[in-house]
């Protein structure tokens, strides 16, 4: 009897090693994902024409993951963000989406920057079947249709256009010029703008293109001054949305500049100084400079404590975009995989998540995300007024 008991109490022993020691690789199997951290790799706009848009989203993103890593990570694992620069030309950020699955074998990626952008490195996004969260750009071309590996967390371009032409409208500017970006972002929000228009009572009489990281407007203020719209609508990054604006106020313009969220609404102020005042920007985040809610508050006291620069609509989208990406591992549990991490995002919903103010909404077949977007305008000495 003593020998039968031994032999069960080894072999009882041996199952409990051997079972050990599947967890411990089923919790190390998945690329990025180790006893002690998870990598997210990020591809954005670091240096370029494009750069302080995407520092500031990978700031206030870096802000709420050092304060998760200093609570002790997520189910004992630190949270490493591993961004790349791609100075916002689509063939880098391929490069590094293939850079980040394939060579440093990340486990999700992350705030990867921009529409044509995104757009090119979904090739390797698929092939990989790795998740992409918080893409920042509204693009309807991610969205539609539908791609399970994708969750959105701002709202998208054409609820942002909506609310700007309805904006619009109710102060009577009924004429608009478009001033776009020639790539697949400027001509979708053209196409989408000329559409929405007239269900608004809007008319669009003149458009013209630029380049991708340029601001070479001389053409475009001179061709839009004879136009002589109510407003300006433009839909490209800050560099050249800023040089058209002072082009033409230089030239008299009285009219007035419309402005999509990517634009970057703190680096467009800095540049247009007192020259601003008037111009309007949609957003797709709360107003981050008055704790009006609860997100907004923790959101400025996390930025006081890890020292940074201040506040600005699109570190708040990067804090709030981390703070989901960070609730969704804590839902997949310690065994941690990239199908465990999209059924955990897709179990939010505001009856579940605490958004602090900000709401969220995910299932198994809409990933959109949110739904909020606002107006703002720059007011005397670059402030926003709201």
């Amino acid at each position: 009897m003593g020998r039968s008991w031994h032999a069960v109490a080894v072999w009882c022993g041996r199952l409990a090693w051997g079972l050990a020691c599947c967890l411990q690789v089923a919790l190390a199997a998945e690329n990025g994902v180790t006893a002690k951290e998870i990598v997210l790799g990020q591809s954005a706009p670091l240096t370029g024409p494009a750069a302080e848009v995407g520092r500031d989203f990978q700031e206030g993103a870096r802000t709420y993951f050092a304060q998760v890593n200093a609570r002790g990570g997520v189910h004992g694992r630190r949270v490493r963000l591993l961004s790349l620069d791609d100075r916002y030309e689509p063939e880098r950020t391929l490069a590094n989406a293939q850079q980040l699955i394939w060579r440093d074998k990340v486990f999700a990626l992350f705030g990867f920057s921009g529409t044509p952008t995104v757009l090119a490195a979904l090739p390797a996004i698929r092939e990989a079947g790795i998740p992409l969260i918080a893409p920042h750009t509204g693009a309807s071309a991610l969205r539609e249709p539908f791609n399970r590996l994708i969750f959105h967390v701002r709202a998208s371009y054409e609820q942002e256009t909506d609310f700007l032409l309805r904006q619009l409208q109710g102060t009577g500017r009924l004429r608009v010029a478009v001033f776009y970006q020639d790539d697949e972002l400027g001509r979708a929000l053209l196409e989408n703008l000329r559409q929405r228009a007239a269900v608004y009572g809007l008319t669009v009489v003149g458009s013209l293109p630029i380049a991708r990281n340029t601001d070479a407007v001389d053409a475009a203020a001179e061709q839009f001054m004879q136009l002589r719209p109510d407003v300006v609508i433009q839909a490209v990054s800050y560099q050249p949305a800023a040089a058209l604006i002072l082009r033409m106020r230089a030239a008299g313009y009285l009219g007035g500049f419309s402005h999509y969220s990517f634009v970057g609404s703190h680096s467009l102020a800095a540049r247009l100084k007192q020259g601003g005042v008037g111009t309007e920007i949609t957003q797709v985040v709360p107003f981050p400079n008055k704790a009006r809610l609860p997100i907004v508050y923790e959101y400025q006291k996390a930025v006081e404590r890890q020292g940074g620069a201040g506040w600005n609509f699109v570190g708040l989208e990067g804090y709030i975009a981390a703070r989901v990406l960070v609730e969704g591992l804590r839902r997949a549990g310690p065994q941690l995989t990239r199908a465990g991490l999209i059924r955990a995002l897709e179990s939010i919903t505001p009856a579940n998540y605490d958004g602090g103010g900000f709401s969220l909404h995910f299932s198994r077949n809409d990933h959109s995300g949110s739904d909020f977007v606002d107006l703002t305008a720059i007011g005397s000495g670059g402030r926003f007024i709201n």
